[in-house]
């Protein structure tokens, strides 16, 4: 498993870097950039939208290399009018005809209809060429995935909330397989911080917590927020290291445990 090469994103044809870069923790321009030129061409402009990656994704575009780009919009809204007026507006702010991947964000049940019905015309329309949703609700994805609506999955998955390996990805048709994307890859920080971990264990860093989630093969693509340009060089190491051994899987997943076992509410999850 080489984590410099690209890889195809699902049944969309799209080729992606295995680490994609999100813009809502307010990166600057030239991390995003830096990212770009290693390979990382999956950008998330999600909410909030911050003006880092609208600025990297506007000077790429002005590079001529928009075809190399892969840029995802989000949306979180529960009305039609207001996911195609966001959408728009999206496309505006950056200066572009299209976006690769509408994400109709946090649904843990199936979308109402008419923000399906949306999601579809505007697709038709050529405003976006692919449809994704994110959730929480793991079991639901392979439930969701039978009624061929969506093109790829955006699913929490880290050290500590392992439960997407059985209640996802096994459970998904491979042979209709969805592109993968996955989030929080270091539990909101939690498994950086000394002061949650097992008695005597160091702290995993970033890049240590993205290689363990692409050290899973059902995964195509791990999402990363920088949010200055020391973070993204952390997160890029990754490309460089590649896999984690069956050692370090250990470690991570002993932390992981850890973690897990001693948090409440949503972070239990």
């Amino acid at each position: 498993m080489d984590f410099s090469q690209k890889r195809i994103l699902g049944q969309t044809g799209l080729e992606v870097g295995p680490l994609g870069v999100a813009g809502s923790y307010g990166g600057p321009s030239e991390a995003f950039e830096e990212a770009f030129e290693r390979g990382c061409n999956y950008f998330y402009w999600s909410t909030p939208r911050k003006k880092g990656m609208s600025q990297a994704i506007r000077n790429i575009c002005d590079k001529g290399k928009r075809e190399e780009l892969v840029i995802v919009i989000q949306s979180y809204s529960r009305s039609a009018f207001f996911m195609e007026y966001f959408l728009k507006k999206g496309l505006k702010d950056l200066g572009l005809e299209y976006v690769d991947v509408l994400l109709l964000g946090w649904h843990n049940k199936i979308p109402a209809r008419r923000m399906l019905n949306k999601a579809q015309v505007l697709r038709e329309k050529g405003l976006c060429r692919f449809l994704g949703m994110s959730g929480h609700n793991r079991k639901f994805f392979p439930e969701i995935q039978k009624q061929g609506i969506f093109d790829l999955f955006h699913v929490r998955y880290n050290a500590a909330h392992r439960g997407a390996e059985k209640e996802t990805f096994e459970k998904i048709d491979r042979d209709k397989r969805p592109g993968i994307a996955t989030y929080t890859a270091t539990r909101w920080g939690h498994l950086l911080n000394p002061k949650k971990m097992p008695k005597g264990v160091l702290p995993p860093s970033a890049s240590d917590c993205y290689r363990f989630v692409l050290s899973n093969p059902l995964v195509d693509v791990c999402m990363c927020g920088p949010r200055n340009t020391i973070q993204m060089k952390e997160a890029l190491k990754t490309l460089e290291l590649g896999p984690l051994n069956q050692d370090d899987i250990a470690r991570m997943k002993h932390i992981g445990d850890h973690v897990h076992n001693r948090s409440v509410s949503f972070y239990n999850l």
